[in-house]
């Protein structure tokens, strides 16, 4: 599965009812879980001794979490939710009617595009851990890392550049529709103001 050695192979179901009571959630927080997911099983444990790599100083090991969703259009708090309960680094490998995704939660939740699951691999890159498991996120999350940037830092302005591009594109639709030419000149300057921001014109 995803390509991933044999050797980290596991299929281990990990009931519903053991993530409530484990983490002791309420109604509410359970039926949000309920609402979205079905069933989870941990697929892979990815870790030095298996890759025989150099154990990382933060990442010893990850695991791969097959998810089964209810629905497509889920709630992302739901993995957020999940992901950050678990006290381990995870791969969230989400299926839904013969389609998959892959998901990750590193200071914000980083997904591919929804595929057939044939498609999907991760390539583990890295001479240790901490390496491998960085580049894991960079791969889902289809980050170009720019020189001198840290990870945490390139996926920070990557959330800040999609945000100007969705309010660029958000007073665009406005200025289109403006009939006022001074209202529409003030929304063009600030279109442009913004696009300067996010790098220059799209």
């Amino acid at each position: 599965m995803l390509g991933l050695p044999k050797s980290t192979e596991l299929n281990q179901p990990l009931p519903k009812t053991a993530i409530y009571a484990r983490f002791q959630m309420n109604a509410a927080e359970k039926a949000k879980i309920d609402a979205d997911i079905s069933r989870i099983v941990i697929v892979n444990e990815v870790s030095a001794a298996k890759l025989n790599l150099a154990p990382g100083k933060i990442v010893q090991m990850f695991f791969v979490l097959q998810v089964q969703l209810k629905r497509k259009e889920f709630s992302e708090k739901t993995l957020i939710t999940l992901s950050k309960l678990i006290p381990q680094n995870m791969v969230l490998l989400l299926e839904h009617e013969g389609q998959a995704k892959l998901a990750v939660y590193h200071t914000t939740l980083l997904q591919t595009l929804w595929c057939d699951p044939s498609a999907l691999a991760l390539s583990l890159k890295g001479l240790t851990m901490d390496a491998v498991w960085e580049n894991v996120i960079i791969q889902i999350g289809g980050i170009q890392m720019q020189s001198g940037n840290t990870l945490e830092q390139q996926i920070a302005l990557d959330e800040q550049r999609t945000k100007l591009e969705k309010e660029i594109a958000r007073l665009e639709k406005l200025a289109r529709a403006e009939k006022q030419p001074k209202k529409k000149f003030e929304l063009v300057q600030k279109i442009n103001v913004l696009k300067k921001e996010s790098g220059g014109e799209r």
